[in-house]
């Protein structure tokens, strides 16, 4: 007997974390707790890993990294198999047009993915691992002799300022893996970093290189590209599935200022790929403050067939605006919404 994907799973657990649009209409969700919604528990996605890459028949056998290779807000390490658990079990090409860190890429580990990012600073690392691995190595060491010469906080803010002079991928891998929080930040008016040094040690060349060889892996059939992520949901036909997971609008201008988006422009664009027959699966603001704010955010009728919430933990994002004060309030949830 041929068993789908929700098959092996939890069926009963999936099926509670799931809530149609239509039902949506006539329920007004207040709280995570109260609301019904039952998220995937992550210990059952992360047993069942290798389970889930036996059973998706246009994924990779390579095991994904279990570390991420760049700190980036938003980060989708920790649940990156809670939500690919509810994607097709059958797709063509996998497109991710805001790689960010590439944690979802990096667990799926599709057959045949194209990455995107309009953040020309960020493709170029993620390009460099592809094309020269070791040359990233060399970077990250390169300033990490920097920052150990003396004083951490100079050494940092030599960094950075070689960066906002000149943005580039070099500068900007160390700096996300060292600066406060992992919060990188960027100044809407030019585009300038303004994170400051993070309290923490960063990590030692030889960790970093060895998760660079870790990631290198993945890269062998990946095709990488710098450009709008309207141009690379464009290029999805009919059977691939694109994930996308934008600047949240509630919690993250500060971090994607300077550069310009739209959900109402985004939503178009996945009103369009659902017409060709692309899946289309979205990570959008979910619930802030332990549950108790939904975040309100207008979503087309008819655009999204499912919406899941998932359970994201503390806020990276408070957790660098509070300065040490407790979390227990910023707890928060991301909504998962498919077109299929």
């Amino acid at each position: 007997m041929q068993h789908s994907f929700f098959d092996v799973w939890n069926v009963e657990e999936a099926n509670s974390a799931i809530i149609s649009t239509k039902q949506k209409k006539s329920k007004k969700v207040n709280n995570v707790q109260n609301s019904g919604i039952k998220p995937v528990k992550q210990e059952k996605a992360i047993e069942q890993d290798a389970l889930f890459h036996d059973l998706q028949e246009n994924t990779s056998k390579i095991i994904p990294p279990k570390k991420q290779l760049l700190k980036w807000i938003g980060n989708k390490q920790r649940f990156a198999s809670e939500i690919i658990a509810y994607f097709p079990r059958n797709f063509n090409t996998y497109f991710e047009p805001f790689l960010g860190s590439g944690a979802v890429w990096g667990k799926l580990s599709p057959q045949k993915p194209f990455l995107s990012d309009t953040f020309a600073p960020l493709m170029e690392i993620w390009q460099t691992l592809q094309a020269n691995p070791e040359l990233l190595k060399q970077w990250y060491a390169e300033r990490y002799e920097i920052m150990s010469q003396g004083e951490k906080v100079v050494g940092y803010e030599k960094i950075k300022a070689a960066y906002n002079a000149k943005p580039n991928g070099a500068d900007l891998l160390f700096l996300c893996r060292s600066c406060y929080g992992g919060v990188v930040r960027f100044r809407q008016s030019d585009g300038y970093m303004s994170t400051p040094c993070g309290i923490h040690k960063p990590m030692p060349p030889i960790n970093f290189a060895a998760r660079v060889d870790q990631w290198k892996v993945l890269t062998g059939t990946t095709t990488f590209g710098n450009l709008d992520y309207t141009k690379a949901m464009d290029m999805a036909r009919e059977g691939d599935l694109i994930y996308c997971d934008p600047p949240y609008s509630f919690s993250q201008s500060i971090l994607y200022g300077a550069q310009s988006f739209s959900l109402s422009d985004l939503f178009t664009m996945i009103k369009r790929c659902k017409e060709r027959g692309v899946f289309v699966a979205l990570s959008i603001d979910g619930t802030k403050k332990s549950g108790n704010l939904l975040c309100d955010i207008t979503i087309p009728d008819g655009l999204f067939e499912q919406e899941i919430l998932v359970n994201c933990g503390r806020s990276m994002l408070k957790r660098f605006q509070m300065n040490g004060q407790t979390m227990e309030q910023e707890v928060v949830a991301d909504r998962l919404l498919l077109t299929f």
